[in-house]
């Protein structure tokens, strides 16, 4: 169910963070990835390499939780790494299929992973943290985890401090970026140690209808009405038509920042 975007959506409203997943407004926004995941394959970015590799470091076998259509999946294969899929969303896996068709795919959540115990040298999560109960998946994820395995958690964000980019997030209602906050939001403890931090700052170019696409994928986007979602895509579509920096431009240059935690499970 990996949330392979560029903010987070969580529905809590003060700050963003799901604060209980198993809460029907959460639910809700969960379910809603499989109404949309052929559009979420095509539209939301991939990571950078750099990024994944740093991740995972010398781990050969690899588990990919919340995997959602596969997109980390598929930087961890170009790594010639070995991986296992696992996300509780069954259309999902069915996408991510299609994508890396050699992955094995398994339904599974975080707080209830159906794998052997020490299976794994690293564990990773793509933009799925948010919808875990740390309490329950962290010995969860240290079981399936080798004697210094890894857990690494990544996150591609849209680098809002550029102007147009600032105005698009606006008009589609983003709420908090939980990978910029590090000490309130990325907290493992124990049986893991210190976090260590990698950030990397990429551009893609994409056409305005892949951007628009990108919104369509969007839980909160999903879960509105039809009249809301209009009046989204009617807005964008007039700040593209009126944004000096995107006026006229058939392609946009959307910067990223993939931030990128790792921690190793203590002996």
């Amino acid at each position: 169910m990996s949330e392979t975007s560029e903010q987070i959506d969580a529905p809590n409203p003060s700050d963003g963070l799901v604060r209980d997943p198993a809460s029907p407004e959460a639910a809700l926004h969960a379910r809603s990835f499989s109404h949309a995941a052929s559009v979420y394959q095509a539209s939301r970015p991939g990571y950078p390499a750099d990024a994944v590799a740093w991740l995972v470091g010398d781990a050969a076998k690899v588990l990919d939780l919340g995997a959602g259509t596969g997109k980390l999946t598929q930087a961890l294969v170009a790594l010639d790494r070995e991986v296992v899929a696992v996300d509780p969303v069954e259309e999902m896996l069915e996408e991510l299929e299609l994508a890396v068709p050699a992955v094995p795919r398994i339904l599974g959540t975080a707080e209830d992973i159906p794998v052997d115990d020490a299976s794994f040298d690293a564990v990773v999560v793509g933009q799925a943290w948010h919808w875990f109960i740390p309490e329950r998946a962290v010995p969860e994820i240290a079981r399936v985890l080798r004697p210094g395995g890894v857990l690494g958690l990544v996150w591609n964000s849209r680098d809002t401090s550029v102007g147009w980019l600032r105005e698009a997030g606006e008009i589609m209602h983003e709420r908090h970026d939980a990978s910029a906050t590090f000490e309130s939001y990325v907290r493992i403890g124990r049986p893991f140690g210190a976090i260590e931090e990698h950030e990397t700052r990429w551009v893609e170019r994409m056409p305005r209808e892949r951007f628009l696409d990108l919104v369509r994928s969007r839980s909160y986007f999903i879960t509105s009405s039809p009249a809301e979602q209009a009046d989204t895509i009617a807005k964008l579509e007039r700040l593209f038509e009126e944004h000096p920096d995107v006026a006229g431009r058939a392609e946009l240059d959307v910067p990223y920042v993939t931030r990128a935690y790792r921690a190793r499970l203590r002996p």
